[in-house]
C-alpha cells in the first residue's frame, strides 16, 4: 500500500526534514507515527500528499511511484488519501453539509451522487442531524468530525490524520479515535501522526518512532517509547 525506499529530505544544509526513511505498511494498517516535534512527522505527512518532494528516495502508494509526481495528477492522488488536520480547515460561511459537499464539488462529482455520499460520510461520523449548522455553532470535537466526514467523500484508501486531536479535550480525542478505529475496520488504511502518549498506549497497534528524520523503532504493538 505505502512504501518508502531512502526517502530523504533536505531542506537546507542545517535542516533536514527525513533521513533515509525505508517504511512499509499494508492494506488496513493502523499506524501510529510518533515523535516530539521537529522530528520529521509532519515532513512524512506533505511528502505522502506531495505537498513536499523527497531530495532522495522512492515514494510508493498503491502500486504508483508518486516520487515525481506531475502537479496535473496531485488531485488524483488526494482523491486516493483522506488527509486530516488539527486545525480543521472549515469553510465558516459554508454549512456541514456544504463544507463536506465542497469537496466532491470541487472534484466534478454529480449532484446526484452528492447528495447520496455526503448523508452517508456525516452518519459514519454521527453529524447527519447537524447538516445545516455552521462551523461556529459547533464544538471543536464536532468540527473535526466534520474534516473527518469531508476526508471520505472520495472512498479513500488511506487515511492521514495530522495531530487530529492537538486541539481538542481528552473526551473529544477518544471520540475521534474511535471514528478512525471504525473507518479502520472498514479496510482503510490509517496513519496517525501524533506526539499524544495516552491515545498510542491505548490502540496497541503499530508504532513507528521518529527521531532527528529517522526511525529509530518500529514495534508492531507498541507503545509512545519517548
Amino acid at each position: 500500500m505505502i512504501k518508502l525506499e531512502g526517502v530523504t529530505k533536505i531542506y537546507s544544509q542545517t535542516s533536514v526534514g527525513l533521513r533515509d526513511i525505508n517504511l512499509e505498511i499494508g492494506a488496513g494498517e493502523f499506524v501510529s507515527i510518533v515523535g516530539q516535534s521537529g522530528t520529521g512527522k509532519t515532513t512524512l505527512v506533505k511528502i505522502l500528499i506531495a505537498e513536499e518532494r523527497p531530495t532522495r528516495g522512492r515514494v510508493n502508494i498503491g502500486g504508483w511511484d508518486i516520487t515525481g509526481i506531475s502537479s496535473d495528477d496531485i488531485p488524483y492522488l488526494r482523491r486516493q488519501i483522506g488527509v486530516i488536520f488539527q486545525d480543521f480547515k472549515l469553510l465558516p460561511k459554508k454549512t456541514v453539509y456544504e463544507n463536506v459537499s465542497f469537496a466532491m464539488e470541487v472534484a466534478g462529482e454529480p449532484g446526484g451522487r452528492i447528495d447520496k455520499v455526503v448523508p452517508q460520510v456525516l452518519g459514519v461520523v454521527g453529524l447527519g442531524d447537524k447538516a445545516g449548522r455552521y462551523p461556529r455553532q459547533l464544538s471543536g470535537g464536532e468540527q473535526q468530525r466534520v474534516a473527518i466526514a469531508r476526508s471520505l467523500v472520495h472512498r479513500p484508501k488511506i487515511i492521514i490524520a495530522d495531530e487530529p486531536t492537538g486541539n481538542l479535550d481528552a473526551l473529544n480525542s477518544v471520540e475521534i479515535i474511535e471514528i478512525l478505529r471504525k473507518i479502520n475496520e472498514f479496510g482503510t488504511t490509517v496513519l496517525l501522526a501524533t506526539h499524544n502518549r495516552e491515545i498510542v498506549n491505548n490502540l496497541r497497534r503499530r508504532v513507528i518512532t521518529l527521531r532527528g528524520g529517522e526511525i529509530v523503532a518500529d514495534d508492531r504493538e507498541g507503545k509512545y517509547r519517548l
